[in-house]
């Protein structure tokens, strides 16, 4: 993955910060615009009946929550080629350049009709996504000398940016998609991506010496890693058991598990190694990241259910009028962004007095009360399925309080699961580490893409429900091990972690440079 670039920035402020910072300050939010405009109404496209006034692509619910679930994941996972392309290649300004380039394209191919502009669209929203999204965070903090007290004043006015942007687009993008046309929807949150690509450009100026192309000594580590792999039995046993598996499964039809099998077994082969190359201290804070891994998918698979499942719900199963007008089932998905700005400090402010009072603030804590929370909310889910069950149509309430708990759950748990993956992982492993949080964070939207399609055959009820059942039993078992899971940290919680914890579950935090200490 990217790393962290520090440099000496010696430019004009404005309002006490780097004249720059505001300029990817606007380039993040017009990107998160075009990706949360087009996320939040691809679903309700893809199954809109192919005639009418708004025609879509007519697929069944379960198609189109496949697709969701494929699509999403690999906009993650395309974020570990992406930061290896700036890291050793492009360097992070050409490659976020270059990423913005693909999602303008791609975006605006989405306009079009055919289906060649679908699905290249897509594509190339996926390889923009991936070039962009880990690089832009780690400019941000080139900006500033290390030790700088600006520096998380910076990321979070850079992180009100992703929020005002992923707000404005289900807002004006969903409504646009509903009542106007799907196409011209899409084409709107190209517009937007334009927007960021325009202002990106024009802040170089300020940028100069940040993120710049690697020199030739680039970092070979990961191809000393990929040695250790097939020189050792138990790794290259796992990777070739996920290549035959691959096979097998495309031999099946199954094309997409069959390309994935292979990824997946390397990832842990290379989870392998380093457990073999760490010390005593080191395998046991390896083996609390690994289990950090598996609740963050099992969290987004239950979290991510808001582009697809929910907004499925909203659309074909809420009574959404409020008087004469009609709510547009994409609204609902601004209410994640608009909780995060009304939330987002006040959660923060709760965990600092949470601690200073002497209570438990063990970061496994703080994801298993917000995987409680977040069980909370599918709990509503199920009580609206009920509902919809009963009398043919599901109140509004039950989504707005839905995601209020959502976004609660998240942000407690997604900034301390990423502050702890820092503070877990060995120093020289630091950026693989943040590729195995993407790969993670990934997993757990195609989870989320299969429990959706799961609904679609066993029931919402049942689903919702379950992801409730799911949620609160792992919570309440996270902090009834809370004592025998710190042992096994070391006292890590007292190691420097990032230098910002997100506010959105997409983001980043930029790893630690190469001579800090952990």
């Amino acid at each position: 993955m990217s790393k962290t670039a520090t440099f000496d920035y010696d430019g004009p402020r404005w309002l006490g910060q780097p004249v720059g910072l505001f300029y990817l300050f606007f380039t993040e939010l017009w990107e998160r615009f075009s990706y949360f405009g087009m996320r939040g109404i691809l679903v309700l496209f893809l199954v809109a009946p192919v005639a009418g006034g708004n025609p879509g692509l007519g697929w069944a619910n379960a198609e189109a929550l496949a697709l969701y679930g494929w699509y999403t994941m690999l906009v993650y996972l395309a974020a570990i080629p992406g930061g290896l392309l700036a890291d050793r290649w492009l360097g992070q300004k050409r490659s976020v350049m270059l990423g913005g380039a693909l999602l303008c394209v791609g975006h605006l191919l989405l306009a079009f009709p055919p289906a060649w502009a679908f699905y290249s669209g897509l594509t190339l929203i996926i390889l923009g996504v991936g070039a962009l999204k880990p690089n832009i965070a780690p400019i941000v903090g080139g900006l500033y000398r290390p030790g700088d007290e600006q520096r998380d004043v910076g990321f979070t006015l850079f992180y009100t940016g992703i929020n005002i942007g992923a707000l404005l687009a289900s807002l004006l993008v969903g409504w646009v998609g509903v009542r106007f046309g799907w196409h011209l929807g899409f084409g709107l949150a190209g517009i937007g991506m334009l927007a960021g690509q325009a202002v990106f450009i024009a802040g170089q100026k300020h940028l100069r010496g940040i993120g710049e192309a690697p020199g030739r000594q680039a970092v070979r580590g990961e191809a000393s890693l990929l040695r250790q792999v097939y020189r050792q039995r138990a790794p290259l046993a796992v990777t070739a058991a996920g290549a035959l598996l691959g096979l097998w499964l495309i031999g099946q039809g199954q094309v997409g598990y069959g390309l994935l099998s292979p990824f997946i077994s390397l990832a842990v082969a290379v989870g392998i190694v380093f457990y073999r190359n760490a010390n005593r201290a080191e395998r046991d804070r390896l083996l609390l990241a690994f289990l950090t891994f598996g609740l963050i998918i099992l969290f987004w698979g239950a979290f991510e259910q808001a582009g697809g499942l929910l907004n499925l719900f909203a659309q074909q199963k809420t009574a959404r009028l409020l008087g004469n007008f009609e709510v547009p089932a994409p609204w609902f998905q601004s209410l994640n962004p608009l909780y995060i700005i009304l939330f987002g400090a006040p959660v923060g402010l709760f965990w600092l007095w949470w601690k200073r009072r002497g209570r438990e603030s063990f970061s496994l804590f703080k994801i298993g009360v917000g995987a409680i929370i977040m069980g909370l909310g599918f709990l509503l889910m199920a009580g609206a399925s009920a509902q919809f069950e009963s009398r043919g149509e599901a109140a509004m309430f039950w989504l707005v309080l839905a995601f209020l708990l959502h976004t609660l759950g998240e942000l407690c748990a997604s900034p301390a699961a990423l502050a702890f993956i820092t503070k877990l992982s060995p120093a020289r492993y630091a950026s693989l580490m943040m590729g195995f949080y993407f790969a993670a964070t990934g997993l757990g939207n195609k989870l989320a893409g299969v429990l959706g399609e799961l609904a679609q055959h066993a029931g919402e009820l049942q689903v919702f429900a379950g992801i409730a059942a799911c949620s609160l039993a792992a919570g309440l078992l996270l902090i009834a091990m809370i004592r025998p899971l710190k042992q096994l940290a070391h006292g890590a919680e007292a190691l420097p972690a990032s230098h910002f914890e997100e506010q959105e579950g997409f983001e980043l935090a930029d790893t630690p440079d190469e001579g800090e200490e952990w």
